[in-house]
Parts: C-alpha cells; structure tokens; sequence
C-alpha cells in the first residue's frame, strides 16, 4: 500500500538524484580542459600501444625505454606540425601593427566586383546575388588583427595543454598494466574474464582504427598537397593539411575543406583578373579536390575504416549517419570509436543474442 510516506521519500529521493546530478554534471563542467586533456592522452595510449609494442619486443627495449622513445616519436610528430604552423603566426604577429585592413577591403570588393562583371557578361543579374555596395557595411576587417592577436594568445596555453597531455599519456603508457589490475578489481566476481576480454579487443580494435585514421589523413593530405601544388596556389602545404584534418568529419569535412580550399585559393590571387585566372584556378582546385574526395570515399576510407574495426562500410556508413541526425557533428566523429567499444562488449556479455552475433561475427 502506498502511503503519504512512500510518497515522500520517493520525492524526496528523487530530487536528490537530480541535485547530485546536477552537482556532478557541474563540476564535470568545471573541469571540462581537464576531461579533454584524459581523453586526447586516452587517444594518444591507443595510437601508442603498436609503438610501445614493437620497441618492447622488436627492439628489446625494457618498458620505460620503450614508453619514452613512443613519447619522443609524438613529440617529434607534433613540433613538426607546430614549427609548420608557428612561423606563419608569429609573422603575421609581428606585421600586426604594419596589417592595413583599407587594403584588404578595397581588394575584397575588387574581388566581388570582378565576379559582378563576369556575371553581367553571362547575362547573369549580379543585383540578386551579390550586393557589393553592401559588403563594406557588413563585413568589419578591422577584427582581422584582432583575430590575429587572439591566436597568439592561445599559444601559451595550447603549451601547457600540449605538456599536460604528453605526461597524462606518459603515465598510461607506462602504467597500462597497474590500470587493468585496478580495474580487475572494480569488476564484479564472475564476470572479470569477460571485462578483461573486452578491454584487450576494445584496445586493440581502437588502436588499430586510429592507426588507419591516420594513415587515411595522410593519404588525402598528399593527394590535396598535389593537386595544391600543380595548381600554384600558395602555402599550399598548410593549407592541405587544415583540409586534411578537417576529414576528421565524415562526409560534412570534405566539403568544408573544399570551400575551405576555394577561398583561399581565391584569396591568395587577389588583384589577377577573375575571369582569365581566378576563377580557372578555383575551379579546377576544386575538381582535383572532389576527385581526391571519390578516390578517399570509394578506396581509402572504406578499407582502411572496415579491416581496422572489422565492420562492413554499409554498417560503418549508417552508423555514422544515424550519429549525424542524433548528435550532430561530435556524434559523428564519436561514432566509429563508440559503435566498436559497444560491439565488443555486446559480443562479450551477450554472446547468444541472434543480433550481435550477426554484427560481431568478424570480431
């Protein structure tokens, strides 16, 4: 029977739930750099765990050697890409005060003006689509030196985040076998064959999907460098890499990084005419582009992302899909990782469901 004082310490266990709820979701909130910190250092681990590996019994390395030369290769890896990247900000800050944003606007409506006329000339009216006497007024090119500033700003806590990051990864690396022992002992009786089983296929699938994320980065940025560089377009390396990494996005990342690619190639041909040389040049980036994007979508992706994660590319298509319509741009980038840590422990904890033996029978 329920009385008014079930109904009381119902209401009253309930709100608090919600309060400790609220609590926690709070000070996770407060901690939000740290959390990133853990799991860029957790994707590190899995990158690093085939590294670790082949120094310890390739190269006889005992295991703290091995863990520091994994450390010293991303570290290598890394000032790589910030001695690619820094000396193009800091000229830019130092031509800061010298930046003249007239020249800039004046080059810009150039631009739209030229696009205007060719318009014009296809007999094409140029007043619905563009409105250049208004652009002045719209865009504020004065917030160019001030996002400038801003990126400088950011290097000094993009340091200490990068330390912070690489001594997190230190320690998991090194003390990988002193967390399996503490999570052995988290796991109910009974059930600790199974946890364990699942953390080992759980680690080697994750560090084998990252292996072939990068592996397929590197292949569109070579391809997306090329085509850049037969093209002339300048700072063609940095700008293939931004476009590489922006296919960290599935399906929506190469159409960005095409966009991405068109305004800057336009941008770096200011002051040529629009119709004999800006816009060929544009046009054919962005065909060299999308025809890097059918060779990554058809070949590359799909066997890189299926073999690493022993999943078919229709499943890993859908997958993805089904993480875009539910959680936007984060779901999709999550959606690989997270679909893999499920199917593992599906197969682990309920061998005998007819579903998961459908869709981990290649695990």
């Amino acid at each position: 029977m329920i009385t008014s004082k079930t109904i009381a310490n119902g209401i009253l266990r309930a709100i608090t739930v919600i309060v400790l709820t609220a609590l926690l979701l709070y000070f996770l909130y407060q901690i939000q750099s740290i959390l990133i910190y853990l799991i860029v250092a957790l994707i590190l681990t899995l990158i690093g765990n085939p590294v670790l590996d082949f120094f310890r019994r390739r190269l006889k390395f005992n295991h703290v050697f091995a863990t520091i030369a994994t450390l010293f290769i991303f570290a290598v890896v890394i000032a790589g890409f910030i001695m690619m990247f820094i000396p193009l900000i800091l000229s830019q800050g130092q031509n800061l005060s010298l930046l003249n944003t007239g020249t800039i606007e004046k080059q810009t409506l150039q631009l739209v003006n030229q696009i205007s006329v060719f318009l014009e000339n296809h007999h094409i009216d140029s007043s619905k689509i563009l409105k250049a006497s208004d652009i002045s007024s719209k865009i504020n090119f004065n917030i160019i030196p001030n996002f400038l500033n801003t990126i400088l700003a950011t290097i000094s806590s993009f340091g200490m985040g990068l330390a912070s990051v690489l001594f997190i990864t230190f320690f998991f690396l090194k003390e990988r076998k002193s967390f399996i022992a503490g999570a052995k002992k988290l796991i109910p009786d009974g059930r600790e064959d199974q946890a364990l089983n699942s953390l080992e296929k759980i680690n080697s699938l994750l560090s084998r999907y990252f292996l072939g994320l990068l592996l397929q980065l590197f292949i569109v940025f070579i391809l997306y460098l090329t085509v850049l560089l037969i093209f002339g377009v300048p700072n063609a390396f940095i700008i293939g890499f931004l476009c590489a990494v922006l296919n960290i996005i599935p399906y929506i990342g190469p159409l960005i990084a095409s966009v991405l690619a068109a305004v800057l190639t336009m941008l770096s041909n200011l002051g040529s005419d629009f119709q004999t040389e800006i816009l060929p040049t544009t046009i054919y980036v962005l065909i060299g582009f999308w025809i890097v994007q059918i060779i990554d979508n058809n070949l590359s992706q799909p066997i890189i992302f299926s073999k690493s994660v022993s999943s078919h590319p229709l499943e890993i298509f859908l997958i993805i899909l089904i993480a875009g319509f539910l959680f936007g741009i984060l779901g999709m980038i999550a959606a690989v990782p997270l679909y893999t840590i499920l199917k593992v422990i599906g197969k682990e904890f309920f061998p005998e469901n007819k579903i998961i033996l459908l869709l981990t029978k290649n695990i």
